[in-house]
């Protein structure tokens, strides 16, 4: 028996031995003989899973235990029990513990992974999950919805849990108040690892909510504290606080895209957390919305966010709002909370003519605003007059929008022995975080037995291709992750689609001009689950393509897609793809998803398509295909489609992109082919920011950019047209 298995049951018969009761342990093989031991499983008693994987297995645990004699449902050894295939996990009754177990390589076929109840009405109470894995255990559909962990119950824990790679529709975790043995429920949400959640593209993308509209003006009193929050970017809100009285404290949140915010519900406690964007793009921090809150000693650097996203920011409401829209500020209290080199801080937040209930009775109190090269980051929306400001610093901003409350002189800051900024000398020491404000360590939470997920992944090798028959296919099949291809000089007739499900890069050895490559499929390359593909050097020709409507040098992989894919694309000459006439460069499917795609230095001629075809979540739910879009330094001829088509209906507010930019590039004779339905040369839909820069657009379609939801921006400027209608920008208003 393994030294933990030992220590875990020792300490349960220790504790049963000093109660005067007996405790049996017992090691179950298969789910007839766990079923059996549950049935007869009394106080104190521990349930052990057998090493390996255990495979559609429907868990279900219930009894009824003691407050020091739990029932205990447990791995052989920590992280060697996997549970696959189709499964889950409810507990009901009281006093239950599970840990050491793993959830990987499947999905649940209901909609919960971990459930703390067995059914309506049937919840547990007084217990607890812990030391328990949940990995990348994702429906098969990207848009099908379920949620890994569903909190019933009261007085429940869930702590040291890894939670890692959620990339389908549906909270991560949620504390659910629908029925009153559910609410004023007293949970401990803490020490857990929640880890990268790539980017929905949609709402439904939340790491962690509390609550629902529905019941928002009902307490929940959940504490959520010392979690880490690394890298959740699967859509604006990190965590949705959506009920009452909840405190969340001394939580790390790591380059995650996104905010802790008090979407519904009243009198939380923010207090003692720790946000660091490093500069990663859209990293936000703390949104208030509603009354009662106090947000206090919160440390938040180098966040990018703006808008909802901001590092910083006081809503509006909607006066007399429904439950499911923005409640007005009301007698909310932030003070000495340090922002620090961060970009945006909103006051009075999303104002419009439905947002016009400004705060009121609240108080921005004994703050830290730094930014070293002294520039305004404050904007103000809205009559911002009730809120009052006191004791607040800042660095000699040269137009500080907030008339009074500010000391605004140059301060010197040192970085303290926590790793945190401070400002030197005691003029302003009560100003700001305290002194004593402890950072959360990643390793203390979650499990030691589970590797955390590295920043990045480095290239594993260099393969040398030379050519030959199915000499690139062969080299992409059997390269590991990371690996580069460097193809040899010469021509490459590729008969077989080549699939990447990894990061890959190809480039000609000898750089652009020394390797063609063409292709007697559909597609020359699929992106699947998890692609990284980097392209450069290369010429690339779609004259040996069969004559078939929807041929593309790249697609997506046509099934959904719940890892996100990004492709690079540099000193590549592409052209010939005009045996058909829709014959795209990049085509996507319906619920793919693509963190980034950035083209540069690149040539595409003769093409019946369209470059990117981006446009195929046309639902208008709020979704699109990528995150990212850049097109630099490029150059493109006679193309019958649009170079980039971008589609994002809806009006959910809940996403960052689609985020383009087009610069110093030429766009020359484009989007003329009768097929072409945008009637553009780019057109773009719902896209969130736009900069078209510094382009030549030759007899060419015009520009068409369409506005739908948010706060959109769209810089057009420093481009020459020439037999090219100027740019069309219009605007969808929200109903």
């Amino acid at each position: 028996m393994c030294r933990c298995r030992k220590f875990l049951v020792a300490s349960a018969l220790a504790i049963l031995a000093a109660g005067g009761l007996s405790a049996t342990e017992t090691l179950v093989r298969n789910q007839d003989e766990y079923r059996d031991a549950v049935k007869r499983a009394n106080p104190g008693d521990v349930i052990v899973l057998a090493n390996g994987v255990w495979r559609d297995f429907e868990i279900l645990f219930t009894g009824t235990g003691l407050p020091e004699q739990p029932i205990t449902l447990t791995a052989e050894t920590k992280g060697e029990v996997v549970i696959s295939g189709q499964s889950n996990l409810r507990l009901a009754g009281e006093h239950l513990v599970v840990s050491g177990l793993v959830f990987r390589d499947g999905y649940s076929p209901t909609n919960t992974v971990i459930s703390f109840r067995r059914t309506k009405g049937e919840p547990a109470n007084y217990s607890r999950v812990t030391g328990t894995v949940i990995d990348r255990f994702n429906k098969l559909e990207r848009h099908e919805i379920d949620f890994w962990v569903l909190m019933f119950g009261r007085h429940n824990r869930f702590d040291h849990n890894h939670l890692e790679g959620k990339g389908n529709l549906g909270v991560t975790m949620a504390v659910r108040l629908d029925g009153e043995e559910n609410q004023r429920n007293h949970h401990r949400i803490d020490h857990n690892y929640f880890g990268p959640r790539p980017i929905l593209g949609s709402n439904g993308g939340e790491t962690l909510r509390i609550g629902t509209s529905h019941y928002s003006l009902t307490d929940s009193l959940t504490v959520v504290e010392n979690n880490v929050f690394d890298r959740c970017d699967g859509e604006l809100e990190i965590i949705s606080n959506k009920s009452g009285g909840n405190t969340y404290r001394g939580n790390l949140f790591l380059e995650s895209r996104g905010t802790l915010t008090m979407r519904h519900g009243n009198n939380a406690v923010i207090e003692d957390n720790v946000f660091l964007g490093n500069g990663v793009p859209n990293t936000g921090g703390i949104r208030v919305i509603n009354k009662g809150h106090v947000v206090r000693n919160n440390y938040l650097h180098g966040l990018t966010g703006y808008r909802f996203g901001a590092a910083f920011t006081v809503m509006n409401g909607v006066p007399d709002s429904p439950l499911n829209r923005y409640h007005q500020v009301e007698d909310v209290l932030m003070e000495n909370n340090s922002i620090i080199e961060c970009d945006y801080i909103e006051m009075a937040g999303g104002s419009d003519d439905e947002r016009s209930a400004t705060p009121i009775d609240s108080m921005f109190r004994a703050n830290l605003v730094f930014n070293r090269d002294g520039e305004n980051v404050i904007r103000v929306h809205d009559d911002i007059s009730g809120i009052s400001f006191e004791g607040n610093a800042s660095n000699a901003v040269g137009k500080m929008p907030i008339g009074q409350g500010f000391a605004n002189s140059p301060i010197e800051m040192h970085m303290a022995e926590n790793g945190l900024m401070y400002p030197a000398g005691d003029e302003l020491a009560s100003v700001g975080v305290r002194a004593d404000l402890q950072v959360l360590d990643k390793d203390d939470t979650g499990v030691a037995w589970y590797p955390k997920p590295a920043p990045s992944q480095a290239p594993s090798a260099t393969i040398v291709v030379s050519p030959g028959e199915d000499a690139l296919f062969n080299a992409a099949s059997r390269a590991q992750a990371g690996s580069i291809l460097e193809v040899a000089p010469g021509s490459y007739r590729v008969r077989k689609t080549i699939v990447i499900d990894r990061p890959l890069g190809i480039r000609a050895a000898q750089g652009r001009g020394t390797v063609k490559l063409e292709f007697e499929r559909p597609a020359l390359f699929e992106l699947d689950d998890g692609a990284r593909l980097e392209l450069s050097g290369l010429e690339i020709s779609g004259a040996a393509s069969p004559d078939m409507s929807g041929n593309s040098v790249i697609r997506t992989s046509r099934y959904s897609m719940t890892s996100n894919y990004a492709l690079t694309v540099e000193d590549c000459s592409v052209s010939d793809l005009d045996v058909n006439y829709t014959f795209n460069f990049l085509l996507v499917a319906k619920n793919t998803f693509a963190d980034a795609i950035r083209i540069t230095r690149s040539e595409f001629s003769d093409i019946s398509g369209s470059v990117l075809s981006m446009s195929r979540e046309i639902d208008d739910l709020g979704r699109y295909n990528g995150e990212v879009i850049s097109v630099v330094d490029s150059r493109f001829s006679n193309i019958g489609g649009a170079v980039v088509d971008i589609y994002r209906g809806g009006t959910d507010e809940s996403t960052f992109g689609p985020r383009l930019e087009i610069r110093s590039s030429v766009l020359d004779s484009v989007g003329h082919n009768a097929r072409n339905k945008t009637a553009a040369s780019i057109r773009l839909l719902g896209v969130q920011m736009a900069d078209i820069h510094d382009n030549e657009f030759i007899d060419s379609r015009p520009i068409r950019v369409t506005h739908t939801v948010g706060d959109p921006v769209t810089r057009i400027g420093g481009n020459r047209f020439a037999g090219t209608p100027e740019p069309i920008v219009g605007e969808i208003s929200a109903p």
